[in-house]
């Protein structure tokens, strides 16, 4: 039995960082339900990932809503919403991404929907919070990744300003949301009552950022310095930490001893001997390690450096990942289905309870799919 089974969770969240929640807590066991408007269903349907889409909507959303149910309403019909309360009443979570304003106009905000559920966790995402000049501006990753600092610590500094290729502003808030959901039941637990679980794009982003930040507030206001060399990989690590090119592929040096890493590679780094160099001149440094590690294959290197216990790793595109024993033997992937029969292989749940991998087999829904199960089950009455 998985720990969140027998909780209903209604998500009325679109696109990427609630809808990864949800993925979360449906892996975790939890029903969840996706409130969405009826034919288009939600706007992640049509955000495709290099055109690919599969039964109608992209694979996209396909990768966050495996394991759901969907029921199609619209919130501004009054018979829909009848019905939506209803399933409010039998909810444990419900979930919601839409700007600040659109729930009360709705009559579905925190306080009418506890007259509702009086024990209801509630949960809302915002891309700025809810007050001040940025509240009702539309939250959206790359906006956040440029607002919030962290597109200056990624790729080199002659680049200027590099967004990372993944939504991490909305998945790392998905996380939160998660945690701040689970946080929840166990409060509920102690006081029977309702609660409010509220995060924001912004926060979650500025909290990947927490050393950065940290370092920024307590460093007399010093801005982060990218390297300026291939390879460069954290703005406030010393060399060696980068990637360098061997003869056919690369490998990634983490932190370590630089003049024993240097002894180690054949590299002359005595001139360097004062730690507070390893920083200061690490592109000079970098360029020195590059120039030796580029004479020989990637193999040969990992076998030098691992043999005297030195952090280091090739670095794998996706295809090389794909073909590493680990990947079966820790089964990091899973095959989906959906109603109609297609198949899809994704990733699976991180998590391992018990010595049990959380895996689920059944895709995402289509819209509307699962309507007349949840009539017959919650609305006949």
């Amino acid at each position: 039995m998985k720990p969140l089974e027998g909780l209903i969770v209604l998500e009325f969240c679109q696109f990427l960082a609630g809808p990864s929640a949800g993925l979360k807590l449906a892996d975790l066991g939890a029903r969840v339900i996706k409130i969405e408007r009826p034919i288009k269903g939600e706007a992640c349907r049509q955000l495709s990932i290099k055109d690919l889409f599969v039964d109608d909507s992209s694979l996209l959303f396909h990768t966050i809503n495996r394991n759901k149910e969907s029921f199609a309403a619209d919130l501004k019909n009054p018979e829909d919403l009848i019905l939506i309360k209803k399933l409010i009443a039998k909810a444990d979570i419900m979930t919601h991404n839409f700007r600040p304003g659109v729930m009360e106009k709705i009559g579905l905000d925190f306080n009418e929907t506890l007259n509702i559920n009086p024990k209801i966790i509630y949960g809302t995402i915002t891309g700025y919070g809810n007050i001040g000049p940025w509240a009702k501006k539309p939250g959206q990753d790359l906006l956040l990744q440029s607002l919030s600092g962290l597109s200056w610590l990624s790729g080199r500094k002659s680049q200027g300003p590099v967004p990372f290729g993944l939504a991490v502003a909305d998945l790392m808030c998905g996380n939160h949301f998660v945690q701040g959901i689970l946080a929840a039941l166990l409060k509920r637990a102690k006081t029977g009552k309702g609660v409010l679980v509220e995060v924001s794009l912004l926060e979650s982003v500025l909290d990947v950022q927490f050393e950065a930040i940290t370092s920024f507030l307590n460093d007399g206001g010093q801005l982060p310095e990218r390297g300026d060399v291939k390879g460069s990989a954290h703005a406030f690590l010393s060399a060696p930490y980068g990637v360098y090119q061997t003869q056919d592929g690369y490998i990634s040096l983490a932190m370590g001893d630089l003049l024993f890493i240097g002894k180690t590679l054949g590299v002359d780094l005595t001139q360097y001997s004062d730690k507070q160099d390893w920083f200061t001149f690490r592109d000079e440094i970098r360029n020195l390690l590059a120039e030796k590690i580029t004479t020989q294959t990637a193999d040969y290197w990992l076998n030098v450096l691992q043999k005297e216990g030195i952090w280091c790793g090739k670095v794998l595109n996706y295809e090389e990942l794909d073909s590493q024993p680990f990947v079966n033997e820790l089964q990091l992937k899973q095959t989906v289905e959906n109603s109609a029969g297609e198949k899809l292989v994704t990733t699976r749940s991180p998590i391992q309870l018990d010595g049990k991998i959380l895996t689920s087999k059944k895709a995402a829904p289509s819209v509307g799919e699962d309507n007349i199960k949840i009539h017959e089950q919650f609305l006949s009455e």
